[in-house]
C-alpha cells in the first residue's frame, strides 16, 4: 500500500528525512518510534500527500505521490479520502461550530446525498460513543473528548488507511486504554493503521510492527513489536529510554 525509496525531504536546508527507505503493506499495524525531532511527524505528513519528498520516490497503491500527482485535484481528493490522518493537535483540526458539521464536512466533500451524511454521522458517533454530543462546539469538549471527534471526522470518510500523529498525547489513562483498543479493533477489521508515539508499552498492544528513527533523521531498525525491548542498547542509543533503563 504504502512504499517510500530513498525518501529526504528538509525544512529550509534542515534536514527532516534522510533516506527513507520504507513499505507498509494493506492491513498492517505500524508504530514509528523515535526522539522529539526525528522526523516521525514529517513522514506521517508526506504519507498523507500534505508535503511531497525533496528526493527520492513515494507511492501510495502503486501511484506516485509528487507534486504533478497532488495537482489533480479528483486524485488529491481520492488519496485524502483513502488515507485519513489525525493530528497530533485536535484543535489544529475541528473548526465546525459543532460536532455534526465536523464529522460531516468529509462525507459532505465526498458529494454524498444529505441522507447519507446523516447516516454516516450517525453510525460513526455511535462506534466512538459520541452519541449525543451532536450539537456541542467542539471548543468546550476535553482533551479526550475532542480526539474521539476528530477520529471520528476522519473515520466517517470510511477510509482504508488510517495515520495518527502522537494520538496518546496527552490523554488520560483510561481515554489512552480505549483509543488503543479501538485501534486494535479497527485493524482486525481490514483498516491499516500507522500512528507515531513514545508509549513503549501501548506500542506493544497496538502495532505487529515497529519502525524505529534516529535523532540523524534515519531508520536505525524495523522490527516485530514483540522484540522491541530485546534491544535495550538500540534504545538507548536512539534516545528512546533513559540510559538507567533496565527493561522488564
Amino acid at each position: 500500500m504504502f512504499e517510500l525509496i530513498d525518501v529526504s525531504y528538509s525544512y529550509n536546508a534542515a534536514p527532516a528525512l534522510q533516506s527513507i527507505s520504507l513499505t507498509i503493506e494493506k492491513g498492517e499495524s505500524v508504530s514509528f518510534l523515535g526522539a522529539n525531532g526525528c522526523g516521525k511527524s514529517t513522514l506521517l505528513k508526506l504519507m498523507n500527500g500534505l508535503i511531497v519528498p525533496d528526493a527520492g520516490t513515494y507511492r501510495f497503491d502503486g501511484n506516485a505521490i509528487d507534486r504533478k500527482t497532488l495537482s489533480d485535484v479528483a486524485f488529491s481528493k481520492g488519496l485524502h479520502q483513502r488515507v485519513g490522518f489525525v493530528f497530533q493537535n485536535s484543535d489544529t483540526q475541528l473548526f465546525c461550530a459543532d460536532v455534526f458539521d465536523e464529522i460531516a464536512f468529509g462525507p459532505r466533500q465526498m458529494g454524498l446525498s444529505q441522507h447519507e451524511v446523516e447516516t454516516r454521522v450517525s453510525e460513526t458517533l455511535a462506534l466512538l460513543g459520541l452519541c449525543g454530543f451532536e450539537g456541542r462546539h467542539p471548543y468546550h469538549l476535553s482533551g479526550g473528548e475532542k480526539r474521539k471527534v476528530a477520529l471520528a471526522a476522519v473515520l466517517a470518510m470510511n477510509p482504508d488507511a488510517l495515520i495518527l500523529d502522537e494520538p496518546m498525547n496527552g490523554l488520560d489513562p483510561r481515554t489512552m486504554h480505549w483509543l488503543a483498543d479501538f485501534l486494535v479493533r479497527i485493524n482486525s477489521a481490514g483498516k491499516t493503521i500507522i500512528l507515531s508515539t513514545h508509549n513503549l508499552e501501548l506500542v506493544q498492544e497496538i502495532s505487529e510492527r515497529v519502525v524505529l528513527f534516529t535523532e540523524n533523521h534515519s531508520i536505525a531498525a524495523d522490527l516485530p513489536s514483540s522484540h522491541l525491548l530485546n534491544d535495550i542498547d538500540l534504545l538507548k542509543r536512539i534516545n528512546l529510554v533513559d540510559q538507567n533503563f533496565c527493561g522488564r
